[in-house]
């Protein structure tokens, strides 16, 4: 347990980080005021639109007055009817069926006993049930149909797999060649009256009112309801047909916008009927008083805000801050998957506005304007009165929002319906309120203020305000404005005392909130509750107990059932309407709107817009910052040029800081007191409240595992340190423990998982720089990580050679990476066959099946050798600018199950099966070439063979036949017709991130020299066949290896050509190479090797002591002393 100290220093904290943060907000909108304002309004449009088309699909966008809420019924196994489920049912191992209809009728004729009713309705019918799929967006995913996905098929016999969806057209078996042929449809509907009786409405001998269809769907777990509700709002939104959806908003498209304003607020009129017939009065009294409230709240802020000097300006900008958060709460709630029912939301918003009230915008107002009075507007900057404003009365804001929101909190955790979604908007809504403050209405503050300011600039603000009285007001308003005023709301200065402004305030609204919960949960004001639906309509009940009959004589009988129904969808017969407008108004308004929708929505107008806004944003910006500076004076001050004494010193360059990203790390227990074992074994679940040593207890108990130390403690540098201090205690030396390997601020998060395990630190190699050397006639520096003195020195000599010969020109006559599979066979005939099937027809075979594992790697060549009944198969190919090991082996796995496939009877040994072949050296990638293929060349001048490498051009051709040509031939050697290549390239792969052991294959090279131009100038090439990089993956993906890779402009894949970065990379390494080889055989040839080595390598500052008696403090990780 935390000490009483201890929480309070947390709570200090935590208090001072969020006074930070309302400090910054603050800060940054008084600095950009304009900025804001839009970026808020932008914010809150995108808001508004997308309630707004949430809103679209309810009642009061359509034609429709009820809302009905949907109706469970339940079936026990030996039950003969349906009962509207008890919360005390069992549910378990139950049938779950939703139950959803449409309900046709026709206005015009008002009966839809007419064939061609039956027959539009037909048609509808298998429209809906074999041609809408849902969802919508499904990208490559499967769509689903009623009647093959959707639908409840009761297993009434074996091969009945039929939907259940009952409707008059099964008296003509849905087919519309039958209806039409049945001359007496009548007598037809006559004969099945009794399943007629629940198919149409109010049915008689030859009229009915309405038909009726019904369908079941399989509602058996919740990825089948989603599908339903998808399937039923897109039937729902289905465009006008012969058959018009009536709750679709849509269908208002065939009214003019007149009409469909009229029905929206006939819908708003009904719904406000309807809900005043089922409440209670008491009920109607509280919900009227909280209306009364809330207008009597925003008089308040008005009156107010006038009091202090902004007549509607900052009121309505109050407003706007509330309606914003509103409006973001409610899309925050949903997101949570709350719905909250316009019903609930109706008897709320009252409640929301009162008791949120707007007495917080309205105290940093008046701080505001207090500060600002304190001297002319003209001496102050405006950033700096916000700001004190802002600090001010931050925390005790923050404070009281914060009290609010725990105990709306705590209402939101009760369950009470109704009170949950109150509480949980109430104090979503109160946190956004709180953020918008200082940032929408601290802008608005600051551009009030800015306005004011340069109204007094510009000398316009009149002195009647020095001289202002009160006017004389009746008794009524002065009661009036007193009733709704606060006490301090003339803006007068406050004194000490009043610095905590108003502690009634905050208990009087604590009170309303704690009220409001007491009086739901005693329901003394219950929520509206909408009717359900009548399950005893014959429509429907008819439907159920046929439901529940074909559930009795199927296979599931001996399960219960329980049927969901949901309101009827109404659709009506498309009728044609009479304008009540004259069309001369109705369609230019109607031409207007749709051009400017089809420009609105134009690809390149609606592009040209977006400018024009911002543009103008900019615009009006850059005057209003222009308008903010004061005028300049007529008088000119001439000032003294200025002048650069002869001593003062020019600006150092300063050392750039570490780009390291450190992690806000938790608190660790650093006590020394080591617990029980028990006692830490218990506290594994919270590492953080454990100290190193307990870890390590642990770890040695066999409790923890000491590979995972980085996933169970979740601090991956604390892991590290952790690890080294148990392998140096269990190490014969116990150095590693205080060894001087660092281990501290590096990016273990890009390495755990793919570069290394068991990681216990890590090891910083220099890195120098040779060059810049012109490489296609691009300047570029050569980074070597190496430890290997005057490497960097000896190439950058290579480099400066090759410059002044004019630079070194490169080629790529290769690319492909290798991956040599070993199979085996049960004779060589059948292993013949193999190579011969691969050679022709299966070629192209096995080629597409490689390349469908990736979008880059693309095979190129397969060559196929055999070894008795083994067969080799080597896969060439291209992976972009990934080296490229794992992309290949994919492939291969590929295209060789495809073999598997056409011979079966062989055996895959091993995917590598060494005829690659990696990190070993062979012949085959000397001949054939593995990775990038590259050549280098330069040409020397002579003075510069002489000047700068000290020897002569035929002394250099003379050394490198002999020794490179020559003695490594000599030696048997493979690919080894150089002096170092290998040096280079290795230094270049610990630099960039590659991987280090394919120096073995990659530094194959043969470096040739020839005297040309008269035995005047020297011609040299490398070639190196095999060299195997990558610019993605591996290690390019550590910070310091990345920075490499960007200095050389080859980071990460090639934006428009996949592989061109990677090539660039062996291009750089190939003439690096040349230049390595040129320095050295020069040196060789001049003799001047032992001595350059004795000067650098054996210099005596650099050799370590063989004893612990030097005393000099080293910095860990690094070649500095302390």
């Amino acid at each position: 347990m935390l000490s009483s100290r201890s929480r309070t220093t947390a709570f200090h904290s935590a208090s001072t980080l969020f006074g930070r943060g309302v400090h910054h907000a603050a800060k940054l909108s008084s600095r950009s005021p304009i900025e804001m304002i839009v970026v808020v309004l932008i914010l809150g449009s995108f808001c508004y639109f997308s309630l707004f088309n949430l809103a679209r699909s309810s009642d009061l966008f359509s034609g429709t007055v009820t809302r009905l809420y949907p109706t469970s019924v339940y079936a026990s196994p030996d039950a003969s009817h349906f009962t509207v489920l008890d919360t005390s049912d069992s549910l378990d191992d139950a049938v779950m069926v939703q139950l959803k209809q449409i309900v046709v009728t026709d206005p015009q004729r008002g009966n839809v006993l007419h064939r061609s009713t039956l027959e539009s309705v037909l048609q509808f019918q298998n429209m809906i049930e074999n041609e809408v799929y849902v969802p919508d967006d499904s990208l490559g995913g499967k769509q689903f149909v009623y009647t093959k996905d959707l639908c409840y098929k009761p297993a009434q016999f074996e091969n009945n797999h039929q939907c259940f969806a009952p409707s008059p057209t099964d008296f003509w078996n849905h087919d519309a060649q039958i209806l039409r042929d049945d001359s007496h449809f009548l007598q037809t509907i006559s004969r099945h009256r009794d399943q007629a009786g629940y198919l149409f409405g109010d049915l008689k001998t030859s009229t009915a009112s309405s038909l009726v269809l019904s369908y079941a769907f399989n509602a058996s777990s919740k990825a089948h309801q989603y599908l339903a509700d998808l399937w039923i709002h897109k039937v729902a939104t289905l465009p006008p047909g012969d058959l018009i959806s009536l709750s679709n908003s849509a269908a208002g498209l065939q009214e003019n916008i007149f009409v469909w304003l009229f029905i929206i607020s006939r819908n708003v009129i009904y719904r406000i009927k309807e809900l005043l017939e089922l409440a209670d009065k008491v009920d109607i009294y509280v919900i009227l008083t909280g209306y009364l409230m809330m207008i009597a709240t925003f008089i308040s802020l008005y009156i107010n805000m006038r009091g202090i000097g902004s007549r509607y300006t900052l009121a309505t900008a109050v407003v706007f801050n509330g309606f914003f958060a509103f409006m973001l709460s409610l899309l925050t709630v949903r997101s949570l998957g709350i719905n909250v029912s316009p019903d609930v939301l109706a008897e709320a918003i009252p409640f929301l506005a009162v008791t949120i009230g707007f007495e917080r915008p309205f105290k940093l107002t008046k701080r505001v304007f207090q500060y600002s009075k304190e001297s002319p507007l003209t001496k102050q900057e405006i950033r700096n009165t916000i700001m004190r404003a802002v600090d001010s009365v931050a925390l005790p804001i923050a404070r009281d929002c914060f009290m609010e929101i725990t105990v709306l909190v705590l209402g939101a955790k009760s369950g009470v319906a109704g009170l949950r979604e109150f509480c949980l908007l109430s104090a979503i809504l109160l946190a956004f309120d709180f953020v918008l403050m200082f940032t929408w209405y601290t802008a608005v503050l600051a551009l009030k203020l800015e306005l004011l300011r340069i109204r007094e600039i510009n000398g316009t603000s009149s002195t009647k305000n020095a001289t202002h009285k009160t006017p004389t007001t009746g008794y009524i308003r002065r009661t009036f404005i007193k009733a709704f005023s606060d006490d301090n709301a003339s803006g007068a200065s406050l004194s000490v005392s009043q610095k905590s402004e108003g502690p009634i305030i905050g208990r009087v609204k604590l009170m309303m909130i704690v009220g409001f919960v007491v009086m739901h949960i005693f329901n003394v004001c219950s929520t509206f509750q909408a009717p359900q639906v009548n399950i005893e309509d014959p429509n429907i009940d008819g439907v159920l107990q046929q439901l529940l009959q074909q559930h009795r004589s199927s296979s599931l009988s001996s399960r219960p059932i329980l049927v969901e129904v949901f309101p009827s969808l109404p659709f009506q017969v498309a009728t044609s309407h009479v304008n009540f407008i004259p069309n001369f108004i109705v369609e230019p308004l109607e031409l207007l709107l749709s051009v400017s929708a089809g420009y609105v929505q134009h690809p390149v107008i609606s592009k040209w817009l977006t400018l024009g806004l911002f543009v103008s944003l900019f615009l009006n910006t850059y005057l209003f910052k222009m308008a903010r500076q004061p005028k300049v004076t007529h008088q000119l001050t001439t000032t003294p040029a200025a002048t650069i004494e002869p001593n003062q010193q020019q600006p150092s360059v300063t050392r750039p800081r570490s780009q390291t990203i450190r992690r806000r790390r938790p608190t660790i227990n650093t006590s020394s007191v080591v617990r029980p074992l028990e006692e830490c074994v218990n506290l594994m679940t919270t590492p953080e409240e454990l100290n190193d040593e307990e870890v390590i207890i642990l770890v040695q108990s066999g409790k923890m595992a000491p590979y995972a130390l980085e996933k169970v403690l979740g601090d991956l540098e604390r892991a590290v340190n952790i690890r080294r201090a148990l392998i140096s205690r269990a190490s014969v030396t116990k150095t590693l423990e205080s060894s001087a390997l660092p281990s501290a601020n590096y990016h273990y998060d890009k390495v755990m998982g793919a570069c290394c395990e068991n990681v216990i630190g890590y090891m910083p190699l220099p890195v120098g720089i040779a060059g810049p050397l012109n490489i296609d006639g691009v300047q570029i520096h050569i980074p070597m990580a190496t430890t290997e003195g005057c490497l960097v020195a000896s190439a950058a000599r290579g480099c400066k050679a090759i410059n002044a010969g004019g630079g070194a020109s490169t080629v790529v006559t290769a690319d492909g990476m290798t991956r040599g599979p070993c199979i085996e066979f049960p004779s060589v005939v059948r292993a013949a066959e193999c190579k011969q099937w691969i050679e022709q027809e299966g070629n192209a075979i096995l080629t597409n099946a490689f390349n469908s594992t990736s979008r880059f790697a693309r095979l190129r060549k397969l060559k196929v050798a055999l070894a008795g009944k083994l067969v080799f198969i080597r896969f060439s190919t291209t992976t972009g600018d990934a080296m490229g090991m794992n992309m290949i082996s994919k492939g291969c796995e590929k295209a060789i199950s495809v073999l598997s496939e056409v011979f079966t009877d062989m055996q895959v040994i091993s995917l590598s099966g060494n005829y690659c072949t990696d990190k070993k050296p062979a012949a085959i990638n000397w001949i054939e070439g593995r990775g990038k293929s590259v050549v280098a060349e330069a040409v020397i001048p002579g003075a510069v063979v002489e000047k700068v490498l000290k020897t002569t051009v035929a002394a250099l051709v003379e050394l490198n036949i002999s020794k490179n040509l020559i003695g490594s031939a000599m030696a048997g050697s493979v690919g080894g017709f150089n002096a170092h290549a290998a040096n280079i390239l290795t230094a270049i792969y610990l630099a960039t991130g590659q991987d280090p052991a394919q120096n073995v294959e990659s530094s194959n090279c043969i470096t040739l020299m020839k005297a040309i131009n008269d035995h005047q100038d020297l011609h040299i090439s490398c070639t190196m066949p095999s060299i195997e990089v990558g610019t993605i993956g591996g290690g390019t993906i550590l910070p310091p290896q990345q920075s490499m890779l960007d200095m050389l402009g080859v980071r990460g894949p090639h934006p428009t050509e996949p592989g061109k970065n990677a090539q660039r990379l062996a291009r750089i390494i190939c003439a690096a190479v040349m230049a390595g080889e040129l320095s050295l055989c020069a040196a060789l040839a001049a003799g001047h090797l032992v001595k350059a080595h004795m000067a650098h390598n054996r210099s005596a500052v650099a050799t370590p002591a063989s004893t612990p008696a030097i005393t000099t403090k080293m910095e860990p990780g690094s070649c500095i002393k302390s």
